[in-house]
């Protein structure tokens, strides 16, 4: 009988040892790298950048607005 509870009082001592596993962090959306940045480095963030390779121009006008070197 002895035995009995002495298992038993283990049995509930080490029941209460079980840890449930963390649930994972929750998923946060992130914009791109450099979405909301500067990226070509003028103190203008992108989107208020009228002219994004800083030739001149502006965007709306430029042949090529991500080429610094063609107007």
């Amino acid at each position: 009988m002895m035995k009995l509870t002495a298992l038993l009082a283990a049995g509930t001592v080490l029941a209460g040892c079980v840890v449930a596993p963390e649930p994972p962090p929750p998923h946060h959306h992130r914009p791109p790298p450099g979405a909301y940045g500067d990226r070509d480095r003028d103190g203008v963030p992108n989107r208020y950048d009228r002219d994004r390779d800083n030739d001149g121009v502006p965007n709306r006008y430029d042949r090529r607005p991500g080429d610094p070197y063609r107007r």
